[in-house]
């Protein structure tokens, strides 16, 4: 039986609470009444994400990196494993921390979750499937991935996360989750993690060139912050039999190219694009099979990219100090 502080209420840590994916997931647990503890290093996470519930009864942050022991907790229910940069700028600084981050932080977390019972929940990633030979990528497929690269730290180490939970789950009854995330994009992203969405609105709103690496042809799909908390909630809350990968995106395709376009003319900014090499391992296509989620999990996103932007946009435009911008973004 797992415990409970209330009638539906629970004890529940969030390892990279601090982090924009994390500082969303405990916004809405402390609303909903949860009692949530934050574990972060605050090597990426950003207190700013955190902020906001410093004086909420029911939260506590620490600041620890899970590599090392973990402290006592007390009783748990619930453990999200979000801990890890997730901006290849961010997770080659050190790529060996990184490694270390996902292998030994997740071993951490699992026994602290065989300790008191707790459902524990992995956010691996859709970077499982590397450069795929397949569109669009389904739970089965075992991917297309370089072992000897500069993503590799990442891809590799969510891979071995991956057998980890497997493995505590078969060999020791552990009650595991894993969710495959796909590109999220929305308010509290780090303006200068590097990724998609954030290099293009900064560039755009400031008036630089927007940069596309490559030729601009390779995809992605955008899933928004809201989204994808209500998924990995909702697979939080799946029964103990539903302990396979789960693919959390947004299945809307684009080119990066569409992408820069579309937040240019959305602003109507004067930046113009420029075309630069493609880095190493950079995938050509990213779109997640979600049928899986949307039968057991009941899961689908909502939010479409012209509707996510007009949510995203005046984030970073109050970050950059800039005047607001009126959005023209297309329903």
């Amino acid at each position: 039986m797992r415990r409970r502080t209330g009638q539906d209420l629970r004890r529940i840590v969030v390892a990279g609470g601090a982090g924009f994916v994390g500082g969303h997931l405990c916004q809405r647990l402390v609303q909903d009444g949860h009692d949530v503890i934050c574990i972060d290093n605050f090597q990426t996470g950003r207190t700013c994400n955190i902020v906001h519930l410093q004086d909420e009864q029911n939260f506590t942050c620490i600041s620890h990196d899970i590599i090392d022991p973990l402290p006592d907790l007390g009783p748990l229910d619930e453990i999200y494993n979000l801990a890890c940069a997730a901006s290849p700028k961010k997770y080659q600084v050190d790529p060996i921390h990184t490694f270390k981050t996902n292998v030994f932080g997740a071993l951490n977390l699992l026994e602290l979750a065989l300790r008191h019972d707790a459902t524990i929940l992995q956010s691996s990633t859709s970077e499982v499937y590397g450069d795929p030979e397949i569109s669009p990528q389904a739970e089965a497929y075992r991917g297309n991935v370089n072992t000897m690269g500069p993503r590799s730290c990442y891809d590799e180490g969510k891979r071995a996360v991956e057998t980890l939970f497997y493995d505590f789950h078969h060999s020791r009854g552990a009650r595991t989750r894993v969710a495959r995330i796909f590109n999220t994009y929305g308010p509290g992203m780090c303006p200068a993690d590097g990724r998609v969405i954030s290099n293009f609105v900064t560039q755009a709103l400031s008036g630089t060139p927007v940069t596309v690496y490559g030729d601009g042809s390779q995809t992605r799909s955008f899933c928004f912050i809201s989204d994808l908390v209500d998924g990995l909630m909702a697979l939080m809350a799946a029964d103990d039999e539903e302990v396979t990968p789960y693919n959390l995106g947004n299945p809307g395709e684009f080119t990066i190219t569409e992408v820069a376009r579309h937040i240019i003319a959305t602003l109507g900014s004067k930046s113009a694009i420029e075309y630069l090499d493609l880095p190493v391992d950079d995938p050509r296509q990213r779109r997640p099979d979600i049928t899986k989620a949307m039968a057991d999990l009941h899961w689908a996103p909502k939010v479409s990219l012209a509707e996510g932007l007009k949510k995203t946009v005046p984030y970073f435009a109050a970050h950059l100090g800039g005047p607001a911008t009126r959005l023209l973004v297309a329903e």
